[in-house]
């Protein structure tokens, strides 16, 4: 992992900067990897009852890159080991950037390292709906809830259409079948310490207001809180809710590990050799990541970042090529042209010109 790190801040250095340069997006997040092996060193049964590991996933969200993994029994908890990788990710990325914000669920609170990690990067991590944090948000005066509007996951360039019949929705009422419904979202803020740390965070109070029904009857309103705990005052509570929602999307990332490049089909007998097996095949996902920075139009470049490895694949490396020796000259003459048969050679008179070492 160092060796690939050091590879790709020379590419950052030159390539990537424009997408770093404002703020770096690390997230945090455990999986599970089942395992149908019985003599698989490591493994071990988690708490939904899957033999298996539980890997690390350190992620940069700028790019989708992978920085860290750590193979882990599967009754290993999320968090576990999980500082160490953090500090390491920070020490990778800061130079890079000017601003580095972690962003984790509820199980990277860890709420020992808050000071330490705010003298160095900002955070936006998940809190548990304690009983003493609802108590709290309880006692907050109604009239600093704000309304919580959310912003529209697509916009309509062209002439808005017609929403088609909810069938489901309808046979759930015909069938007086229990339904939990979102009435609406407030937000409030108060300033929280939290019992492990010294300093004074930002803590984001998310609150619920749900319909549960049955049928045409609506049978009682369900309150449910979420909050966040964050060092950043300079954004919006929209924003921040927006920003620690955003993690979410290293669930893809996570989808592509297992599936796109099948990183976590853990195929031999014990957790270290597993482990390599896992950074190895990770590697093919950050060559992705790493091709698309090289590529020159912005927008392609984006698409690239968010393609699926396997179109990525189909697209960009299994190009059917003929090969001709003219004297002293090998030719490489493209079968098949596709749309992204320009951004290849894009990338590849840049990666000319970069000369890596």
């Amino acid at each position: 992992m160092d060796c690939i790190n050091r590879s790709r801040t020379k590419l950052w250095k030159t390539r990537g900067c424009d997408l770093l340069k404002e703020e770096a997006l690390i997230d945090i997040d455990g999986t599970l990897a089942p395992t149908t092996g019985w003599c698989k060193q490591g493994m071990d049964l988690s708490y939904n009852g899957v033999w298996g590991y539980h890997p690390l996933v350190v992620s940069l969200a700028n790019t989708k890159e992978i920085l860290f993994l750590e193979n882990r029994p599967a009754n290993a908890p999320s968090h576990k080991g999980a500082e160490k990788w953090i500090d390491a990710a920070i020490d990778l990325v800061a130079p890079h950037t000017t601003r580095v914000c972690l962003r984790g669920d509820t199980d990277f609170a860890l709420t020992r390292h808050f000071d330490r990690w705010s003298q160095r990067a900002d955070f936006v991590f998940g809190m548990d709906a304690s009983p003493g944090l609802v108590e709290r948000a309880n006692a907050v005066d109604p009239g600093n809830w704000k309304l919580l509007n959310r912003k529209a996951k697509l916009e309509v360039t062209t002439q808005p259409r017609s929403k088609p019949e909810n069938v489901r929705a309808q046979i759930v009422k015909d069938k007086e079948l229990k339904n939990i419904r979102l009435e609406s979202e407030h937000v409030a803020e108060i300033a929280y310490t939290p019992g492990r740390a010294k300093k004074t965070y930002r803590l984001i109070m998310l609150k619920k207001n749900l319909s549960i029904e049955k049928g045409e009857a609506v049978l009682f309103d369900d309150i449910r809180y979420f909050f966040y705990i964050t060092t950043r005052w300079d954004l919006s509570l929209a924003e921040i809710v927006e920003l620690a929602n955003g993690r979410c999307d290293q669930e893809n990332v996570i989808e592509q590990l297992k599936n796109g490049v099948n990183a976590m089909r853990m195929p031999v007998d014990n957790l270290l050799s597993n482990w390599a097996y896992m950074v190895m095949a990770a590697l093919a996902w950050n060559i992705k990541a790493w091709f698309a920075l090289t590529v020159r139009r912005r927008e392609r470049r984006k698409q690239l970042l968010n393609m699926e490895f396997r179109k990525f694949l189909k697209n960009l490396i299994w190009l059917p090529t003929q090969i001709l020796k003219h004297g002293r000259r090998t030719i490489y003459r493209i079968l098949n042209y596709n749309g992204w048969t320009s951004d290849f050679f894009s990338a590849w008179e840049t990666i000319k010109k970069l000369k890596p070492a």
